[in-house]
């Protein structure tokens, strides 16, 4: 089947917001409208002062409400986003060796950055091919569990919970930067749950989030008092004494924590995470239901419990050019549907963020299915 480029979707098809990257993520215009009211307040004034320690606060805050944190669990932010957690958690959370599953493009990473540290010892890893789903094994000679909560570049995702027979002395650490406060989570059954804020939290790149648990604070400091060297910028201490100061190490992206505010108390003021939840399990049914009824459409991820709620990857019959597809709807302003570009496959890739309502799913399905009836074969 041949994709005219030269088709134009009816303007009545097009969706209102025509943005469903996996991340940056659309951002609200309400949230810009806080931006450029920031601009009078905090923007180009000091992070050390009241007036920016009040949106970090608000930040902290409004997780810990949207997260019901567990009792002694706290919000910590520091500068990079979650490939400078990596290293963070390299030097100051695993002790000697982790254990890592590895699904995907960032969950090998995570792997990579703790077989090269010459203080640890090799990670032990365990794989699943692209599009499915591995387990955790409980292991001795691990001291630190770790796997991403949602596979951004496959859209696989993995429950979250402890694994079952490790010892009280063992950390579960999760890689939560697609997923965070867009799926229902019990953040008791990890130590570490760590985000940046461009997927669901519609902010911008930059930061790092992570809620630690008192065990995870405990490794921290334990490791931090040895005789192991841990570069400042990279200390999970340093970052957890500025965190409870409302304000982080280094100067922050205060734009990044302004959009970051704003979204999380418009979440809390829809319903919160049980909220973002359903509205995520809504937009993802739909994009699923929409490929059992195309034949030239299916799902990548096979197993229906692994798929995510928050990025749906879906093949194209490898007698369409999906990149044909997605050249023409970038054209007509929607855009960001490509696949991860090192899967290298024929496919689609649809974000489901709490930003997006479920009306601009449905016309998104009507562009698709425009276009893909006025193919010729």
């Amino acid at each position: 089947m041949t994709i005219d480029p030269s088709f134009t979707v009816p303007a009545d098809l097009l969706p209102a917001d025509g943005r469903f990257g996996s991340g940056p993520s659309r951002v609200r215009e309400s949230q810009m409208e806080a931006l450029v009211r920031a601009g009078r307040t905090v923007m180009g004034t000091s992070h050390r002062q009241a007036p920016v320690k009040q949106v970090v606060g608000r930040v902290r805050a409004g997780l810990a409400d949207l997260f019901s944190l567990p009792e002694g669990y706290e919000v910590v932010l520091g500068n990079g986003g979650s490939t400078a957690f990596w290293d963070v958690a390299a030097f100051g959370l695993v002790r000697d060796r982790a254990q890592h599953l590895v699904l995907g493009e960032f969950s090998s990473k995570f792997a990579e950055e703790t077989a090269g540290a010459p203080h640890l010892s090799d990670p032990q890893v365990l794989r699943a091919e692209p599009g499915s789903l591995p387990s955790p094994v409980a292991a001795e000679d691990v001291d630190v569990y770790a796997w991403p909560q949602n596979e951004t570049s496959t859209g696989v995702m993995a429950p979250v919970t402890r694994v079952d027979g490790m010892r009280e002395d063992q950390l579960v650490l999760i890689d939560a930067t697609s997923a965070a406060g867009g799926i229902a989570t019990d953040l008791s059954q990890a130590d570490a749950y760590y985000f940046a804020p461009q997927k669901c939290f519609a902010s911008d790149g930059g930061l790092w989030i992570a809620v630690l648990s008192p065990a995870a604070v405990e490794r921290a400091e334990r490791l931090a008092s040895g005789d192991r060297w841990i570069p400042e910028f990279l200390s999970l201490t340093a970052a957890i004494d500025n965190s409870r100061k409302d304000q982080t190490l280094n100067t922050p992206a205060i734009a990044t924590l302004v959009l970051l505010a704003e979204q999380i108390e418009w979440m809390l003021e829809q319903g919160g995470l049980a909220w973002a939840d359903a509205r995520t399990r809504a937009t993802s049914g739909m994009l699923h239901s929409w490929a059992e009824r195309r034949p030239e459409i299916t799902p990548f991820v096979a197993e229906p419990a692994a798929r995510s709620q928050v990025v749906t990857t879906l093949d194209v019959d490898d007698s369409i050019d999906a990149s044909a597809i997605t050249a023409l709807l970038r054209r007509q302003g929607i855009v960001d549907i490509e696949p991860y570009r090192k899967l290298g496959r024929n496919q689609l890739r649809v974000a489901t963020f709490p930003a997006v309502p479920e009306s601009d799913v449905a016309a998104l399905l009507g562009c698709l299915d425009a276009v893909l009836d006025s193919a010729g074969s």
